[in-house]
């Protein structure tokens, strides 16, 4: 563990936000709306600034935590201010202050009332997501995990739609159920290393570095899934989705599809599968068949909706059923193309509701059968409507291509099953966003509502250029992406399938199987024996 710069860059970047919001909320007045849209600006676009200086910084060759910082802040339980980044959350880390910064962009002028309020809550969102990406120990994890549920209870129930109460309130419920279930878990994991090893301690890498007892597990496991599969969110746990992103404003579906949906799927990757790896294995075959409903059904619901936003939200749905059934086919191939595709979805999604969100402030509906023909008056619009489109599907050449075909292949080494019904769901997506598109930009220009708007301003386009160019880079040049996050998911593939080796010819899946873990990796300590002391009990490359 390094921190190779000398100075607490991963504090700056985490608490930036809130050195902006603080003049917001307390010095500027509410009537200075212009001043307030510009400090906001200034201070995301800042806070994307500082987070690019890791890029120079950042060792591709370790899976070790890097940019690491560790104070002392509740010592007589443990508590730590630890917060260090791999090749996972380093990516993640990026996608957090990109779009939230485009966010900020995309609200100039969609948010007319309580402004003060919107982003400062923007702001503090940003500090919590950002947060729980960094965080080392759990307790400091847990408290940015809750941070972020508050300020997009009051984005969504604030300047949300007709229903945004109810939409704000089950998102609220929802969330906090899952909540609960993810403490019950931390505070298992802490009393039982306490139990073995005779130290108190939440720090997460203490956790990893132990096998815990399979019934210990089992149980962990299942609260962190209630709290991560709420998240993400997973079959059945997804009817608070599409009602939050329909009531939210564009911003906050921007936020919401771009980066929180991922924080499920990161809980899965970081905890899920490296503290509790022999009941990740076990939970296999009921994960995946979640996974795959969610790709089928809510794809099939796409084709039946008649609200753009609405269609969008259900199509999140089934593209999180491809990353966590990435996660769970435990070899780097299915890993990798997980973690890319939250990458993926954090940019085509952000980019399809910040495209609704362009249209709806100009016709304020969002039904598809009041459209039809734009391309004829709205032709930048409607090009940069087709990438994202084109995005979101796979087209090759596209970000989305790289992602979802490494989770088929992962897919496809453990079972052709798993692969064949995730490759319809490919099918079922073109379908339904070809199907919108064809709708919207195409055909006769009818409407008279339609024949008067105006193409997208210069603002608006840089809303959504970023992107596209990311979506054209990971498409057309995925190695960076894929070296930087290589030797994490190496690291834990190795953790939860003791069966894999680096060298690609050397994994073996037989029987269209998970490998049983019939052996423990060397360095880790069986808690089935007798106690042994903590700084004994190294994992390999800890």
């Amino acid at each position: 563990m390094n921190n190779v710069l000398g100075f607490p860059i991963l504090s700056l970047i985490i608490f930036l936000p809130l050195i902006g919001a603080i003049p917001i909320m307390l010095f500027v007045p509410k009537q200075k709306e212009e001043l307030i849209r510009w400090l906001s600006a200034i201070t995301t676009f800042g806070t994307f600034l500082v987070s690019l200086i890791l890029i120079p910084n950042f060792n591709n060759n370790t899976h070790e935590m890097q940019f690491v910082e560790r104070h002392s802040w509740i010592p007589s339980i443990g508590v730590q201010y630890f917060l260090g980044i791999d090749g996972i959350s380093f990516l993640l880390i990026l996608l957090t202050t990109l779009v939230t910064f485009i966010a900020v962009m995309s609200s100039w002028h969609a948010i007319g009332e309580r402004l003060k309020e919107f982003h400062v809550s923007i702001l503090i969102l940003e500090v919590g997501m950002l947060g729980a990406f960094m965080a080392l120990d759990f307790i400091f994890f847990y408290v940015f995990w809750e941070i972020m549920l508050v300020p997009m209870y009051f984005i969504i129930g604030i300047w949300g739609g007709p229903r945004k109460l109810y939409a704000a309130i089950k998102f609220f419920l929802y969330t906090l159920f899952g909540s609960v279930f993810m403490l019950v878990a931390i505070l298992a994991l802490f009393f039982v290393y306490h139990h073995y090893t005779g130290v108190y301690t939440f720090e997460i890498l203490k956790y990893m570095e132990l096998n815990f007892p399979y019934n210990i597990q089992w149980w962990v496991f299942l609260a962190f899934f209630l709290g991560f599969a709420v998240k993400v969110p997973m079959f059945p746990f997804h009817t608070w989705l599409p009602d939050a992103h329909v009531e939210a404003p564009t911003a906050g579906s921007v936020i919401l599809a771009g980066i929180l949906l991922k924080m499920g799927t990161y809980g899965f990757v970081r905890f899920a599968l490296t503290i509790t790896p022999d009941a990740a294995q076990t939970f296999v075959p009921f994960i995946v068949t979640l996974s795959l409903i969610a790709i089928v059904y809510a794809g099939l619901i796409c084709l039946a909706q008649k609200d753009m936003k609405k269609l969008i939200a259900y199509s999140s749905v089934s593209h999180m059923g491809f990353i966590t059934l990435g996660t769970f086919t435990f070899n780097p191939q299915g890993l990798e193309g997980a973690i890319l595709q939250m990458i993926n979805h954090g940019l085509s999604s952000a980019a399809l509701f910040l495209i609704v969100g362009l249209i709806y402030e100009r016709r304020h509906t969002r039904m598809i059968s009041d459209f039809g023909g734009l391309a004829k008056v709205m032709p930048v619009y409607a090009v940069l409507f087709a990438v994202a489109t084109f995005s979101s599907i796979g087209l090759p050449g596209l970000n989305g291509f790289i992602g979802e075909f490494l989770v088929l292949l992962g897919a496809f080494k453990v079972s052709y099953i798993w692969a064949l019904i995730a490759a319809s769901g490919i099918v079922i997506g073109a379908a339904y966003a070809l199907w919108l598109y064809q709708r919207t930009m195409f055909g006769k220009l009818e409407n008279p509502e339609n024949m008067n708007l105006t193409d997208l301003t210069f603002r608006e386009r840089w809303t959504l250029i970023p992107l596209v160019i990311m979506m054209f880079w990971i498409g057309l040049y995925p190695k960076p992406f894929l070296d930087t996050m290589h030797a994490s998911v190496n690291n834990i593939v190795q953790r939860v399938n003791p069966g894999y080796t680096p060298a690609l010819e050397s994994f073996k899946v037989e029987n269209s199987s998970i490998p049983a873990a019939d052996h423990l990796p060397a360095g880790h300590v069986n808690m089935n024996e007798p106690a042994v002391p903590a700084d004994t009990a190294h994992h390999a490359g800890h």
